[in-house]
């Protein structure tokens, strides 16, 4: 690299830098409302015997003589504590005491066996009686909510306060989960929740919820057509059979429970299940059922709502994430350790070799995006039945068998490539970089190593500063404790197969320039790197508004699970590049974006002890 593209890079080091601070700094601001919310980093251990995490969001309005209102609120499967911010932000900005959870097996929580999880509403419970007994808090005013398996826990909350010798919840609003309408004895409908206020947010295109089945386990009716099903119906009329008026959404039912006035309500929304996570109409409904049961300390209109720029803040953080990944390795490549690794000038991409060396290219990216779709699908119920005892987490699992034999079909590509078509064309594996010396090999992976900890460093120093990470919707970079990296080693060759492969494939193999432009070729490798699987996505997803269920063909789960993986894969192609023009070596890349996306994967995810 000559002084000008040295100067260059360090003004991308700097953005990185400046967008980490912007990050924190400003996604703080909005979750504390301006410094008159204090947020709390909770950890603390449980009558279970387990330790629980979770946030506490405080506001300054909230006092021993004054005490608000509190709400309880939590992720679903496979997600973390941050989930929730959108329901945070907006409920401690107006006045209540706010408790957003990791559920036992999540973020920072202890795990706990698949036995144990009903226990005490997966931790849900314990963060309610702690709740109740903070002297700023209104115990006769406590509510619950829970996103998906989050709603599950808020389900278990009730047995649990309905067994307790003093009933602590008075609200319950379920999220994308079914409440329980009949009694698992006799299997009548009735009342589990009694007295309590409780609502329901139902996504018109659940891929789990809000259907009716026949006796043999047949789907009767569509998620979109939930209203007009017995169970919501029986419901909305507190847990009797339906035979009387047809209730409606949105609309506020009221009766007499046991001396007290008690509420039911549907809000029914036009989107899918991850989707309410990022919608402002959700958070609406939440503060309109917590107004009306709880009542709100600092009434505010429910479309008035901020949490929008705390998700700009905390996707300029992983904006910087990603360049910071680029720019710090091409820092380090002045060190003198690593200056070996360095390469005096990027290496001017091959041009595309007549016909024969056309169908390699185009016929390679098509022929492995059809593999990475078609295993994607086969693996699933593979990876379910023979997941190792020593890895504690399925979604690792699955995403990492898929991701490893897609590496294994990319070397098979590329060694057919070279004996068919690459050597007989000249091509020199050594000059490309596929081929290293064992030094070089050792020194790509020291600089990774340096690469990838101090990155995670920054994020660990922005949660302990500003109790913040970096996200967008469902793909997120988030603190850790120490224990993760342990389980992330047992992952790391699974992804290292596949980002070693798939580095060197783009950038060893398929570097040519099309149309005169590299970065044209680069876009093409990046999509095609994800192909696969927004194929996959938009099949289910068509599918899903057409008909109003998904095709059985993709498990409703994975599909889900390839929104985060869409953005690795071009994001990691990108990087790898980048890289690669600076070293002519594509292992770091490789190293680099494994480490990356295993940490990314195994943070963010459920731990089964």
């Amino acid at each position: 690299m000559n002084a000008t593209t040295i100067r260059k890079n360090r003004l991308w080091l700097a953005l990185s830098l400046v967008l980490f601070l912007v990050s924190g700094i400003g996604a703080s601001v909005v979750q504390t409302a301006g410094g008159s919310v204090e947020v709390e980093d909770l950890q603390w251990e449980t009558p279970s015997g387990h330790t629980m995490s979770a946030l506490l969001f405080r506001p300054d309005s909230a006092t021993a003589d004054a005490p608000a209102p509190a709400v309880v609120v939590s992720h679903g499967w496979f997600n973390s504590r941050e989930m929730q911010d959108l329901n945070f932000v907006e409920l401690a900005r107006r006045g209540y005491v706010v408790v957003s959870i990791d559920m036992y097996g999540h973020g920072d929580s202890d795990p706990v066996t698949e036995e144990e999880w009903p226990i005490r509403g997966t931790g849900m419970y314990d963060a309610v009686e702690l709740v109740a007994g903070l002297p700023y808090v209104d115990a006769e005013r406590i509510g619950v909510s829970g996103h998906s398996n989050g709603g599950r826990a808020a389900n278990w909350s009730v047995d649990a306060d309905n067994e307790a010798d003093e009933q602590l919840i008075s609200a319950v609003l379920l999220v994308d989960q079914d409440p329980n309408y009949a009694d698992p004895e006799s299997g009548e409908f009735f009342n589990k929740y009694g007295s309590r206020d409780v609502g329901v947010i139902a996504a018109q295109y659940d891929e789990f919820f809000f259907r009716s089945y026949s006796p043999e386990g047949e789907v009767l009716t569509a998620p979109r057509d939930y209203l007009g099903t017995d169970n919501a119906q029986s419901f909305l009329h507190f847990g009797t059979s339906p035979d009387g008026e047809t209730r409606e959404a949105g609309t506020v039912y009221t009766e007499d429970v046991d001396g007290e006035e008690a509420m039911r309500v549907i809000y029914s929304l036009n989107q899918i299940h991850p989707w309410t996570h990022f919608s402002a109409q959700a958070v609406d409904d939440l503060l309109t059922f917590f107004d009306a049961s709880l009542g709100t300390p600092d009434a505010a209109a429910g479309d008035s709502q901020v949490w929008q720029w705390k998700v700009v803040f905390n996707a300029l953080g992983l904006v910087g994430f990603a360049i910071f990944l680029v720019a710090f390795t091409r820092e380090l490549l002045q060190v003198p350790v690593f200056r070996p690794l360095r390469a005096d000038a990027a290496m001017a991409p091959a041009r595309a070799t007549g016909r024969r060396g056309g169908w390699w290219f185009w016929g390679g990216l098509a022929v492995s995006a059809v593999v990475s779709a078609l295993s994607y699908i086969w693996l699933f119920e593979f990876a379910g039945t023979s997941q190792p005892a020593f890895l504690p987490q399925s979604p690792p699992y699955f995403i990492g068998l898929w991701a490893a034999v897609n590496g294994l079909f990319a070397l098979a590509v590329m060694v057919v490539s070279y004996l068919t078509f690459g050597r007989g064309s000249g091509q020199d594996l050594r000059r490309i970089g596929a081929v290293v010396r064992g030094r070089t090999l050792l020194l790509s992976v020291l600089l990774a190593a340096v690469v990838v900890v101090t990155a995670f460093a920054i994020v660990l120093a922005v949660d302990y500063l500003f109790q913040t990470d970096f996200r967008l919707w469902v793909v997120a970079i988030r603190a850790f404790e120490p224990s993760v990296v342990g389980i992330a080693l047992r992952y790391l060759p699974f992804f290292l197969v596949f980002f070693v492969a798939n580095s060197v494939a783009i950038n060893a193999f398929n570097r040519f320039t099309l149309a005169g432009r590299e970065w044209l070729n680069t876009a093409v490798v990046a999509l095609f790197n994800a192909l696969g699987a927004i194929v996959l996505v938009v099949i289910q997803y068509t599918t899903f508004f057409v008909t109003g269920l998904p095709t059985e063909t993709i498990s409703p789960i994975t599909g889900i699970w390839l929104f985060p993986v869409i953005v690795i894969l071009i994001a990691s192609a990108v990087i790898s590049r980048k890289i690669y023009r600076a070293t002519n070596n594509p292992y770091i890349g490789g190293f680099i974006n494994a480490a990356v996306a295993t940490m990314m994967t195994v943070g963010t995810t459920l731990t089964v002890a």
